[in-house]
């Protein structure tokens, strides 16, 4: 089994948590494609639908499934979202699409956080994956250096712009031993917007693709 057909498992296996009249956040990347296929497939009642992205949104409204801001909304039952690194910890490493922030809005107004990825991303330790930092542009270099000083080695994503205007610094080399003090270490540096370390606020279920199948872990 191929690296997308795990993904396409995973993604319809994330359906059998969504029910009719939910809330439902839905997140961003090649795994969360696949989901909203499939959730296009299915006639679901009354699903009002919270996207993290304007990418997601394109998607969704090609299927013709309406999307309504999440402040009309107030909490979310449940979010669904892949991520570019995960652990048995559910903690996670997610913004390798430029999402992070908005990712990170919907999970943390989210009741349940289902994460599904394929096993290629199940890790031992959070950090292969450059760690991404969305930043506010004037701040960029400012931030960069601080990110020196924790050991990282930052990197201009150039050429791209978030939805929310701002840009990304990709840290690589980083290590993240503990993922939530992490977390709140780079969050604290003035003109960082968010990072994508989900740790304070990791998965409640990883579910992850494999050739065996599905493998949830709790």
């Amino acid at each position: 089994m191929d690296q997308s057909e795990r993904k396409r498992l995973v993604a319809r296996e994330a359906l059998a948590h969504v029910e009719d009249g939910m809330a439902l956040g839905v997140g961003t990347g090649s795994t969360v494609d696949f989901f909203i296929d499939a959730l296009g497939e299915h006639p679901y009642r009354k699903l009002c639908l919270v996207s993290s992205s304007e990418r997601s949104t394109a998607r969704l409204g090609g299927l013709g499934l309406d999307v309504t801001e999440l402040s009309a909304v107030g909490d979310v039952d449940l979010y669904i979202d892949g991520a570019d690194e995960a652990t048995q910890h559910l903690h996670l490493i997610k913004g390798g699409g430029g999402a992070l922030t908005r990712e990170k809005i919907v999970a943390g107004a989210a009741r349940r956080f289902i994460c599904i990825v394929d096993d290629s991303k199940l890790v031992g330790r959070l950090g292969k994956f450059p760690l991404p930092v969305e930043v506010i542009p004037m701040a960029r270099s400012f931030v960069a250096r601080q990110l020196v000083k924790l050991g990282g080695q930052p990197v201009w994503r150039r050429d791209f712009v978030t939805d929310n205007g701002n840009q990304i610094i990709d840290v690589r080399n980083l290590e993240i031993a503990r993922p939530v003090e992490m977390e709140t270490r780079i969050n604290q540096i003035p003109g960082v917007v968010t990072v994508g370390l989900f740790a304070h606020r990791g998965a409640d279920m990883l579910l992850v693709g494999t050739d065996r199948g599905v493998e949830a872990v709790t």
